[in-house]
Order: C-alpha cells, then structure tokens, then sequence
C-alpha cells in the first residue's frame, strides 16, 4: 500500500513538472487526473476537472465529431499531434495540438486514456505578425514586385489621379482598387464597383449615368446611376476594355470635365468622383486596331499598376493557400488546420490560369472533400492531381520546397540568374542570397 502510494506522488511530481496538459480519463469518459500544465491552459482547476466528463470541461472542436480518445479507444492506436481548439474557463478559444493513447491493466485490458496537449497560442501569434508583415489592406503577398506596389500604393491614393489596373483575371485588381480607396481622403465616401463586361451597353448606359423619369417607357420614376452612387467617393470600372465606343465618348467627357447627364436630364450633374480602371486586355494594342479610343486610354492612364499574374509570384502560394484554409475552416466551421508537403508541392508547381481566384476555388474545393484536418492529394479537382505523384518525406519543409521551386527555374533558364530573377518577379541579388542561403549552386 505505501509503495503504491509513493508511486502516484512519484507519477504526480513528474506529470507536474511537465509543460504540456495531461489528463487522463476511465472508460466514462470521466477525468480521472489532470496535471498543473492542464489547469494552466485551460483555466479550470483539479478539483474542478476530476470526475467531470472530458467534453463538459474541454469543449473542444473535436469532441462531438473527431474526438481523439474515442477514436484512439476504437484503433487502439495513438493519436499524435492533431491540432484544434477548446474554451477555457473565460470562454476564450484556445489552438492546441492534442495526442492520446488508451491506457491498459497488467492484462492488457483497456482501463482508460491518456491526452497530452501543447498550447499553441504563442505559435498562432507569431503566424499573426508573419501574415501582418506580408499583407496589405487584405492582399497577401511576399513577392518583391507586389511588395514595390505595397510601398507605393499609399502615395498613388493620396494623388487622387485616374488609375489603370492592369493583370490577368482572378489576380486580384478588385482588391487593389479597394485598397486605394481605403488609403484616400475618401475612405468616408463609398466605393462603387461596375463590371462593364457583365451589362450590354444600353443598359449599362443607364447603370453609370442614372436616368430621369420619362427617359424611356418603363422610367416611371428617376434612378441614380453609380456615378451618383459614389459621390464623394471611388466608382472602379472593371473590364474598361469592353464598352463600346459611343460610350467610351460619354466617359472621355466624363474624366476631362468632371459633369455627366443622366438619360433624359436636360442639365448636367458635377461629379466628385474618383475613377480607377481595370482591364485584363492590352489596351495600347486595342488602342493601334481601332477598338479603344486613345485619348480616353491617355485620360484613364495616369497612374499604371500592373499585377503579376500568380504564376510569377509563386512564393506567394503558400501563403495563400494557409489563408484560405483559415477563410474556409471559420465560413464552412470545418476544422481543417494544414495541408500534406505533397499536396504543397502539386499546388506550388501548378500555372493557374485562372490566378488567385482559381487557387480559392480549390481550396474550396479540397474543403467539400477533406473528412480529416489535413488536405490531401485526393481532395484535389481531378484536373489539378498528377497522374503519378512523387512522394514527398514527411519532414519536407517550406525551405526544401522553396530550393526545388528555384532550381527548376534556374534549369529552365539554363542558370542565367538575370532571367531567372525575372521569371520568379525578384531582383537578381534577391535571387543570390537566397541560392546562398539554400545551398543552391550555379550548376547541377
């Protein structure tokens, strides 16, 4: 008996003495001990916990779906290091990363559970600052071409010129044009945003410039149009490059004298509006063919930016992909917390046509099929998975993955570092350091 007792003060001390939470449980279900580390990070006592039912204290994300000690009690195999959140005492969320394995008699018959759990809200914190440091009014980026536009963008909004947003679809000129308003002296007044593409160009007439009441049969009653609507604020034209040229006129005049008239008025209306344009067309070459009225390209081109598309900023993808999977693990309220170094690596080297929007849309996708917290290859569109998929070692790291990425670019290019560099959207000395730093040579 004194023996047995020497040994639960000895088990004690030594689940104590440990940073992690520890508890264990019978197979009710019911606390059965619960260490100085577990008290910590929850913010529930011992005394509190013991005999208490492990949902009723934790409340984790797991519990009612996924819970580790059942499934770990189901396999007899260990669960390790599986990410989720419970609420502590103050009813705040807390990330851990949990592990269990069952608990036998000297007959091997199984007598309860085991779960460790580690408090990752240090880690999440400094996830937070790292996001912080590569974002900018919700755009997400580390590449050296956005980070230039990160610096001038300030400058840009403040000038309240006419802008040109150009880049591919899906590369994310909606944002950009966003953030411009945001960082102007309108960010009171509202942002408009009009795809010209979307409306043939009767309508689309009437949807800028509003109409008075007898314009035409169905106008009973005056409507303003977006141009009234963002008063005092930002009207953003997507897909300039499609409205025709009779409406390309009423535009023109428009930015030079800053009047408009709605259908029907016999009287011009002023407009305090900043205009910012975008298009995914080369509009100088539409310029030369005809199509695009060349001083309304000079009147809307004062300030040009120019989006990479996401092919040429791939260093950018895992960053992404980790900030969709936290939009999709909060709106779908699925805990998905990572995904494989395989699915990374088919991900990372994939061209997206469709650029950013396309890479959302598969992350979607991958949440509609994922039934664990990791993505795999499997819950990849069909187009997107390899047919042969090169394993990848468990340990493979976002460095490794970053070494591949650029040796292949430098095979490409035959290790001409000037077109590699200009190819992977960095400066040539940029593109130095890192192969020092990753142990690349200049040959293989």
């Amino acid at each position: 008996m004194i023996d047995k007792i020497n040994n639960d003060k000895t088990t004690e001390i030594i689940l104590n003495s440990i940073a992690d939470g520890v508890f264990t449980v019978d197979r009710e279900w019911r606390i059965t001990s619960f260490n100085k580390a577990a008290e910590e990070i929850t913010g529930i006592l011992k005394e509190e916990a013991i005999g208490q039912r492990c949902s009723d204290v934790f409340h984790a994300s797991i519990c009612e779906t996924n819970c580790a000690l059942r499934e770990t009690f189901k396999t007899k195999r260990p669960v390790v290091n599986r990410a989720v959140y419970i609420i502590d005492a103050d009813g705040d969320k807390i990330p851990i990363s949990i592990s269990a394995a069952v608990l036998k008699d000297k007959s091997g018959n199984v007598i309860g559970g085991v779960e460790t759990f580690r408090d990752l809200s240090t880690i999440e914190e400094l996830r937070r600052e790292l996001e912080k440091k590569y974002s900018f009014n919700d755009i997400i980026s580390k590449n050296d071409k956005m980070l230039q536009l990160f610096n001038i963008l300030p400058s840009i909004a403040q000038s309240d010129s006419t802008v040109l947003i150009e880049g591919e679809s899906g590369t994310g000129k909606e944002l950009f044009a966003r953030a411009l308003h945001n960082l102007s002296y309108r960010k009171d007044g509202p942002i408009v945003a009009v795809n010209c593409a979307a409306l043939p160009d009767t309508l689309l007439e009437s949807e800028l410039f509003g109409y008075k009441a007898g314009a035409f049969t169905d106008a009973r009653k005056d409507k303003p149009g977006r141009f009234a609507m963002a008063e005092t604020g930002t009207i953003f034209l997507d897909e300039i490059a499609d409205i025709s040229p009779a409406l390309q006129v009423r535009l023109l005049r428009v930015i030079q004298e800053r009047t408009y008239e709605p259908l029907g008025a016999t009287e011009s209306v002023k407009a305090d509006v900043r205009i910012v344009t975008a298009t995914n067309r080369d509009l100088e070459k539409l310029v030369k063919s005809g199509e695009f009225r060349q001083d309304l390209f000079y009147r809307i081109n004062v300030v040009r930016i120019k989006l990479p598309p996401l092919r040429e900023r791939k260093e950018d993808i895992p960053l992404l992909i980790e900030h969709f999977i936290r939009r999709y693990s909060n709106l779908k309220k699925k805990l998905i917390t990572d995904i494989s170094p395989e699915t990374l690596a088919i991900l990372v080297n994939y061209d997206y046509p469709g650029n950013i929007r396309e890479l959302e849309n598969i992350i979607e996708y991958a949440f509609a099929l994922c039934q664990g917290t990791v993505i795999n290859v499997n819950n990849l569109p069909e187009n997107i998975r390899p047919e042969e998929i090169r394993p990848l070692a468990k340990s493979t790291s976002m460095k490794d993955l970053e070494a591949v990425y650029i040796t292949e670019a430098l095979k490409r290019n035959n290790f001409n570092k000037k077109k590699t560099a200009e190819e992977l959207g960095m400066h040539k000395t940029t593109l130095w350091r890192k192969m020092k730093r990753l142990g690349i040579h200049n040959s293989t």
